[in-house]
């Protein structure tokens, strides 16, 4: 049997209420987004290349997302003693390369996880706590979840259209 991406539920965002619980949420609907652009994909769908001579892709998004959480919230806001998987920070091209999609199912659950890593760090800091970055300095927790919804935001951009090349489904 072949692996597809599962369906993932969209997430609502409160329209009123505390800046935290929003902003938590607001990251949140746009995890769900990707992973609903994935849904329902085979490993090959979620490797294929947007539009050659890119190399961006589903799958290769999955992997950058995941470092993406790894680095931000575990590496950076946490302090834990872990690499990227695929890249490394400031270069992260090694996500989009040497895509198998027999991984794609554990590079998914990778992602998925690094999801629920990221909340686990972020749950004990409040919004105002820095955090050092090694090129640009001090940043706060606050400013941590903007960047989240600005990186996601604008992958769910290139989701949308690689997910629609693949198969005309769009994700609204």
């Amino acid at each position: 049997m072949t692996w597809t991406a599962p369906e993932a539920e969209p997430a609502d965002e409160p329209l009123v209420g505390a800046e935290r619980p929003m902003l938590e949420a607001w990251l949140d609907r746009h995890r769900a987004t990707f992973l609903r652009n994935c849904a329902g994909l085979t490993g090959e769908q979620l490797a294929t290349a947007s539009a050659p001579p890119s190399n961006l892709s589903l799958l290769g998004l999955i992997r950058h997302l995941t470092d993406v959480e790894r680095v931000w919230f575990r590496v950076r806001l946490a302090g834990h003693d872990v690499k990227a998987r695929y890249s490394e920070p400031g270069k992260w091209d090694g996500a989009f390369e040497d895509l198998d999609p027999a991984r794609a199912e554990a590079e998914y659950a990778d992602l998925v996880a690094e999801m629920a890593e990221a909340r686990t760090a972020a749950a004990t800091r409040d919004l105002d706590d820095t955090f050092l970055h090694e090129r640009v300095g001090e940043i706060s927790v606050r400013w941590l979840y903007i960047h989240m919804i600005e990186e996601y935001a604008q992958h769910n951009g290139h989701a949308d259209l690689i997910r629609e090349r693949i198969d005309g489904h769009t994700n609204q």
